[in-house]
């Protein structure tokens, strides 16, 4: 069986690439601010008593809400790319 030879991933068109989970929780909040994170996400951390600190502590510890999060960064992101064109 011939091995499959994976190409390097080009790290330029990743969106993702040297953002950190704290810069995206600055940028959805000053985006959005918290109460309408909570109408987009049914996540307690954006509807009890929000802050950014247990906000960071929840998402870096449950992927599931770690990745649509980050969705929703790349989407605003992308839109207002987009808007600038």
């Amino acid at each position: 069986m011939e091995k499959i030879k994976k190409e390097p991933i080009n790290r330029n068109d990743d969106i993702l690439h040297w953002i950190t989970l704290s810069m995206i929780l600055d940028y959805l909040i000053e985006e959005y601010w918290f109460e309408e994170l909570s109408k987009l996400f049914n996540i307690n951390c954006f509807k009890n008593n929000p802050s950014k600190e247990s906000s960071l502590k929840f998402l870096r510890k449950t992927e599931w809400a770690r990745l649509q999060v980050q969705g929703l960064y790349v989407k605003s992101v992308l839109n207002k790319r987009k808007n600038k064109k």
